[in-house]
């Protein structure tokens, strides 16, 4: 190397002239002897694809206190590798400032025979004092599909990681503030004169504009049924007579005994109401039963419900079907033995 520059100075100091090749053989190095016997190093091979790509992004790279944000991680595998899902759940996912709205997975079929899974996730915020809003990176394992194997009994063949994001917090509120003045303590200023009249007056037009609906409700609960309170003496002497003229009727004809059976029905059915506080005129026979039974009445339930069966049967049913007159007879000594239970 030495003696190749001392003949190139000496070449240019006689005025010599170099041509470039001679130039270039001279100033390269000589090549290196190859080691007789040795074999030759093997070429580098080339890298190999991943078997699982993953990107991660988001909608927007700023938000403001209730903005919502959407996360989206793409999982792309080759054919014959999937994933485990429940790595990219919402539960693994790890937030600082950041709160889960909703979630969506979804996951299609590629054109090379692999599989693309996507990862929705929404995102907000309610802090005032986050300093920055960021999504922690997440490991996601990846196992070779194989027919017939289930995901739980999959051995994981690696992991990949799901790059983190971190999002710029924008807020009208100072930063670095120690306590925020979200209520101003100043007093209040002293009111107008009129405006001060105005609340009476307020109230004043809003009671006037309640006035029409209360008499409307008033007349209301008048106008309904009153249910009048008689002494008990009072309600023996009122079925006593009801009872007498139910007797007094011709049973002889069939229209006497259908109302001596209507009489009869409505008797029972007020006992009921007045004595025992069954609402009899609302309800069937099968019904008077057990709301008997929910009283401490000595009233029997099932002579009632018969009686009152037979009552029905005679009201609607045709003139020679009707029971006869010593039939008639004996259903109102029953009825007189019901009203002298209590």
């Amino acid at each position: 190397m030495k003696r190749s520059v001392v003949f190139f100075v000496c070449a240019v100091a006689f005025g010599g002239v170099v041509k470039p090749d001679l130039l270039q053989a001279a100033v390269a190095p000589p090549p290196a002897k190859a080691a007789t016997g040795a074999p030759a190093a093997p070429a580098p091979e080339p890298p190999k694809k991943h078997e699982v790509d993953v990107h991660a992004s988001v909608d927007r790279t700023a938000v403001w206190v209730g903005d919502h944000v959407t996360y989206t991680v793409d999982v792309v595998c080759k054919p014959g590798i999937d994933i485990l899902e429940d790595d990219l759940s919402k539960d693994h996912l790890k937030l600082e400032g950041l709160d889960v709205l909703s979630t969506e997975a979804t996951q299609q079929d590629t054109a090379d025979g692999g599989r693309l899974h996507r990862f929705r996730y929404v995102l907000t915020t309610y802090k005032v004092d986050a300093p920055a809003l960021k999504i922690a990176p997440m490991s996601v394992r990846y196992f070779t599909r194989r027919a017939g194997q289930r995901v739980q009994d999959a051995t994981p063949a690696g992991d990949v990681v799901v790059p983190g994001v971190t999002l710029a917090y924008r807020s009208m509120l100072p930063d670095a503030q120690e306590t925020y003045g979200l209520r101003d303590a100043r007093a209040t200023m002293p009111r107008s004169r009129l405006l001060a009249h105005a609340q009476g007056i307020g109230w004043a037009l809003v009671i006037v504009s309640m006035a029409p609906a209360a008499f409307w409700i008033a007349a209301l609960v008048q106008n309904r049924r009153r249910v009048v309170r008689r002494s008990k003496r009072e309600v023996r002497e009122q079925e006593r007579a009801s009872l007498e003229a139910a007797r007094a009727l011709d049973l002889s004809t069939v229209e006497g005994r259908r109302d001596a059976y209507g009489q009869m029905n409505t008797i029972v059915r007020e006992h009921l109401r007045d004595a025992c506080g069954v609402p009899g005129l609302a309800l069937t026979p099968a019904e008077i039963e057990p709301a008997l039974g929910r009283t401490k009445s000595r009233v029997p339930a099932d002579q009632v419900t018969s009686l009152l069966l037979e009552c029905d049967r005679a009201r609607f049913a045709p003139a020679d079907a009707l029971p006869k007159a010593d039939v008639c007879r004996e259903a109102l000594d029953r009825t007189e033995q019901i009203l002298a239970l209590r």
